[in-house]
């Protein structure tokens, strides 16, 4: 996969430029059905499960939480901050058996812990990371969702090792520094979040092809920013770790 991107430095506070940024904008319909033409698009990945959540083709399911302002807030404030050239006129949903999925190397995956695999779908979703594809897993918590998540993911790779990433990892200072990334609490408990990184080969010298944001969902923090619903300081870092996860996703 291609990645090119031009960076421009981050002088502005987020808060600052969340409130100039129009959310929401009522007559801006939210678009699905883009057709690939080289710029970022972002891209929510749709699953099934056994466990009632998901119903193919619909909308009422777990994968679809904080659907579509999440991602319209986050790509706002990529293109405020940075020089990427983004889609801010809607975004893709694709299943992880889904050829397009190869033209974008970044994809998000809400409520893992109840996501489960085809078969067809395992090997699809190994090609795609092993090509280049970095994935980023947003809002599970507990014992139970983790064992689930890290089950469908040794379908996927077999060999893979989840490895705790603390401050020191660059994905954490690839736009912004994160300096104190167990601060960006869950927004509704309040429990304090742990990050998991799984390496090509199991090397973490090497790229880092998964995230995931455990006992934790940052997404819920862009979707209400500028509402007065969370504090401005816990959205701006969770508005800092989102672009920090593009940014590394685009140049790794």
């Amino acid at each position: 996969m291609r990645r090119w991107l031009h960076i421009v430095p981050a002088v502005v506070f987020i808060a600052a430029t969340a409130a100039a940024v129009q959310f929401d904008a009522p007559g801006q319909p939210h678009r699905t059905d883009l057709i690939y033409d080289g710029r970022f698009t972002f891209v929510r990945l749709r699953w099934t499960s056994d466990f009632g959540f998901s119903r193919r083709g619909g909308f009422n399911s777990a994968w679809n939480h904080d659907y579509p302002r999440a991602e319209q807030h986050l790509s706002l404030i990529l293109q405020e901050l940075t020089a990427l050239d983004i889609r801010t006129d809607g975004s893709l949903i694709l299943t992880l058996d889904d050829p397009e999925l190869f033209k974008y190397p970044i994809a998000f995956m809400w409520e893992p812990g109840f996501w489960n695999l085809t078969d067809r779908e395992a090997e699809s979703f190994r090609a795609y990371l092993s090509k280049g594809g970095f994935a980023v897993f947003e809002d599970f918590d507990g014992e139970q969702q983790w064992s689930h998540f890290e089950a469908q993911m040794r379908r996927v790779l077999p060999d893979g090792r989840f490895v705790r990433l603390d401050n020191t990892h660059r994905i954490f200072n690839s736009f912004f520094q994160v300096k104190d990334i167990d601060a960006i609490v869950h927004p509704m408990s309040g429990i304090r979040p742990s990050y998991y990184g799984l390496f090509e080969d199991n090397d973490p010298s090497k790229r880092l092809m998964v995230v995931a944001n455990y006992d934790n969902d940052v997404p819920e923090y862009w979707e209400w920013s500028g509402q007065g619903l969370f504090p401005f300081d816990a959205s701006n870092e969770a508005y800092k770790l989102g672009v920090n996860y593009v940014i590394y996703g685009l140049t790794h």
